[in-house]
């Protein structure tokens, strides 16, 4: 069993990047020229096959998302029809000039157990659906001649607790390097020795040899600067041996070293070109930081030899309408709207990501609590007829060495609430054994955990076999604390409570737990499932208990399935249908289309105390409820806040510190308020002086709609989006809060519509339609870039309203 010890730097990742010089790798994105046909084909890999007939499409690509949904379906994995198998063709563009070369094809997560097929033949098959993976095709292909690859995805014997999409939803890459190279993911770079005035750099390098004899092959290690400059140069040099890997390492000293931080995420790159002969024949380039991290038993986390406590949230794989299809801009804008409300760190829950999530991580300076698996069966692809120790070897292999070099990564997570591995059941503490050492074999430098929910597990003392206490809600880490002080502890799923954007409930709820049968959940912010907590129970332990390392919050995003609480088993109960059941998630902080709920002002107010907050809910439009208690709440970062309607003043309210009610050290909140239509104002103190002030109004009957994109100008290639609200106003200006007008989209130009949707978990509306229903005053259109540059005009229209357009550059 490993001692626990400081995390030491390490770096970024699997990102190849990639020169036109005379080393001539070369790395293809297979995008675009597929064929799709849903369902069993005898002859799907067959190279006379005509598949002219099946489906275009291009990757990444869910089959699942188009629909159409299953209305009396299970919600839990989004009632959409994911279960099935599916076959892809393309064609492989290999000129007769890579006759020689060594080609690989790297696939970033197929669901699921994969087979695929070179000019007809069996190149490789894998079964984890999340996992990245890779195939030696070389000896399959003829250079200069047609060349066929298709992929077979079956997900029939996948399991999942939520939406897991299907097909090829991750890129497809195909590598070309010379027969004397570095690996796939063939660097691990350390940094053993971090100080103001220098660190040392440790590279290993491997490098593989298939040029048919021995050699001597040496290695030139170079750091490049953020601004490009070589700071770092070293040297090293071994024997090759035919058909085999060679490892070299070289240890390189930066002088006065930049450290990577959350605040100054800065990324140096290492430049390993192999020689042979005199010859350079291979140049492979790793991004990575220098920073060092602790974790402490009493007082948390250190970066950089600081405290930093963790601001948390954990994000399913599903992009809303886009399904699991990957756009590396949906990940990106995730993270932007995160950091936005104070986040500095995310957990992946629960399976391998895409590779660009750390990457993405590394530039924008969020920590990653980087995560393998669910469970140790169907979930993870894991049959009756799986040999386990297999299975986590090559698994544990690809997820550490894909992601070991990343900065952002802080902590390695073998897996999450896995109850007979918790209990001891099955060989449970053997197989958790297994994944730990397999993790310790390929990356040392980082602690590794389990996810636990049963608390009184802990008295089996599986955590004698990793490092840090990572525990799901409710204070649940207290028994393992109690039995074993000396390890850190992590909230590593917290709050978890429900809401529904722009929905409010009266009375207010008197228990958590009390939902009615509306199918939504009041944005008050109070209701939870039983094993859960409101956002401000998981503030307030932190600030009582120092040592806790800080919290990821369940959930940053709504996302597809578990639509706790009105799944199949509520509506069972109460009486209701199947096709009542909701397909999507009522968990996240922002909802499923990336528009904010107030619980993000909650956050926001208490994780960023550097920037002026001051929220008010609900809206003011309650025309049955006039002269009618509508209680009202204000989240900000002040300490106390006086509200006004229409001008007169309600009262000052302060937040009380002291509290055993943790609504009440975070929240400031009218009970009793009678409604009148008109302006709600509140200004916010802080130390007595002004902070800022909101304000809500009533508005009229929607009369136009208004488009705002988060980004103008977007990429050509057909990978970049933009992200389109559209939202109805008054005649004024106001918002519209309970606009629920159809609204058709019309895209013309450089481009098309990736997707649509406006957050409400009952909708059955389908993802990929021209037309979307405003829910509570907005919805969202995803544009995807076309393969050419050129203008995009997006344009909506609905009944009765002024219809809005814009136009977009696509560069």
């Amino acid at each position: 069993m490993k001692k626990f010890f400081p995390l030491l730097a390490l770096f970024f990742c699997v990102q190849f990047t990639f020169f036109a010089t005379a080393q001539d790798r070369s790395l293809t994105n297979l995008h675009d020229g597929w064929k799709f046909h849903k369902g069993a084909q005898d002859r799907g890999a067959a190279v006379d096959l005509n598949d002219a007939a099946w489906q275009t499409v291009s990757v990444p690509h869910d089959w699942a998302i188009a629909g159409p949904f299953i209305l009396d379906g299970d919600g839990s994995t989004g009632k959409l029809p994911w279960k099935g198998e599916g076959w892809y063709r393309r064609s492989l563009d290999i000129p007769a000039s890579m006759a020689g070369k060594r080609l690989y094809l790297i696939f970033d997560g197929v669901m699921a157990f994969p087979k695929v097929y070179v000019n007809g033949k069996l190149a490789g098959q894998w079964d984890y659906g999340y996992n990245s993976f890779y195939l030696d095709i070389t000896d399959l292909v003829s250079p200069g001649k047609a060349n066929l690859l298709a992929v077979h995805a079956d997900t029939r014997q996948h399991d999942s607790r939520w939406y897991p999409g299907a097909g090829l939803y991750r890129k497809v890459q195909l590598l070309a390097v010379n027969p004397v190279h570095i690996g796939v993911w063939g660097t691990y770079i350390t940094t053993p020795i971090v100080k103001p005035h220098y660190a040392d750099v440790r590279i290993q390098a491997t490098v593989y040899n298939y040029s048919g004899s021995s050699d001597t092959i040496r290695l030139i290690q170079e750091i490049a600067s953020p601004e490009g400059k070589i700071v770092a140069r070293g040297e090293t040099a071994g024997l090759a041996r035919s058909g085999q890997s060679k490892m070299l390492e070289a240890t390189l000293t930066l002088i006065n070293p930049s450290r990577w931080d959350i605040d100054n995420p800065v990324l140096y790159e290492a430049r390993t070109t192999v020689f042979l002969g005199g010859k350079a024949v291979d140049q492979y380039t790793t991004p990575f930081g220098v920073r060092t991290m602790q974790f402490t038993a009493d007082n948390g986390f250190f970066l950089n030899d600081r405290r930093v406590q963790l601001q948390g949230v954990n994000l399913h794989h599903d992009h809303g309408p886009l399904g699991a299809a990957f756009y590396p801009r949906a990940m990106e804008r995730q993270l932007e709207i995160m950091k936005a409300m104070g986040v500095n760190a995310i957990r992946n829950s629960h399976n391998v990501a895409a590779p660009e999530l750390a990457d993405l991580c590394d530039r924008m300076g969020l920590l990653l609590f980087d995560e393998a698996f669910d469970k140790y069966d169907a979930k993870a692809d894991i049959t009756e007829e799986t040999d386990f120790e297999e299975f986590a070897h090559r698994n544990m292999r690809n997820f550490v060495m894909r992601d070991r070099n990343h900065p952002s990564v802080f902590i390695w997570s073998v897996g999450n609430e896995i109850g007979d591995v918790q209990w001891n059941q099955n060989n449970g503490f053997d197989r958790l054994h297994t994944m730990v050492n397999y993790v310790d074999k390929y990356d040392h430098t980082r602690p590794t955990t389990l996810v636990n929910d049963g608390w009184e597990s802990a008295k089996l003392r599986h955590f004698d076999y990793y490092d840090v206490h990572s525990w799901n809600y409710s204070r649940r880490y207290r028994l393992a604390r109690q039995m074993a002080p000396d390890k850190p502890v992590i909230i590593s799923e917290s709050a978890s409570t429900v809401s529904t954007r722009g929905f409010y409930e009266f009375p207010l709820p008197e228990k958590k737990t009390d939902f009615t049968r509306s199918l939504q959940v009041s944005s008050y912010d109070l209701n939870t499932p039983w094993w859960a907590e409101v956002p401000d129970d998981d503030f307030m332990w932190q600030q009582e208990e120092p040592y806790i390392a800080g919290e990821f919050v369940w959930t940053g995003f709504d996302y597809l399935g578990e639509p706790t609480p009105y799944d199949n088993n509520y509506t069972a109960a109460v009486g209701m249908a199947p096709s009542q059941a909701s397909r999507s998630s009522y968990f996240g902080i922002v909802d499923l289309v990336g528009i904010p709920k107030d619980r993000f002002y909650l956050y926001k107010s208490y994780w960023k105390q550097d920037e002026a907050t001051v929220h008010i809910l609900p809206h003011w439009n309650w025309p049955d409820r006039l002269g009618q208690n509508v209680p009202v709440f204000v989240y900000t970062n002040g300490d106390c806040a006086e509200l006004f309607l229409n001008g007169k003043s309600l009262g000052m309210q302060c937040k009380n510190p002291k509290s055993d009610s943790s609504i009440e050290r975070f929240r400031l909140m009218w009970r009793e308020v009678a409604y009148e239509p008109g302006e709600l104002r509140a200004v916010a103190y802080k130390e007595g002086r002004k902070l800022g002030e909101a304000f809500v109004r009533t508005a009229g009957k929607p009369a136009r709609l208004k488009l705002t994109a988060d980004r103008a100008a977007i990429t050509a290639g057909g990978l970049d989006l933009s992200y389109i609200q559209i939202e109805a106003l008054d005649q004024d200006g106001n918002p519209a809060p309970l606009a629920d007008n159809k609204v058709q989209i019309t895209i013309e130009g450089a481009g098309s519509l990736a997707g649509a949707g406006n957050g409400n978990p009952q909708s059955f509306d389908p993802f990929q339609d021209e037309e979307v229903s405003l829910f509570y005053g907005k919805a969202m259109a995803i544009v995807r870039s076309g393969a050419k540059a050129g203008k995009i005009t997006v344009k909506v229209q609905a009944k009765g309203l002024q219809e809005d357009a814009i136009e977009l550059e696509v560069k």
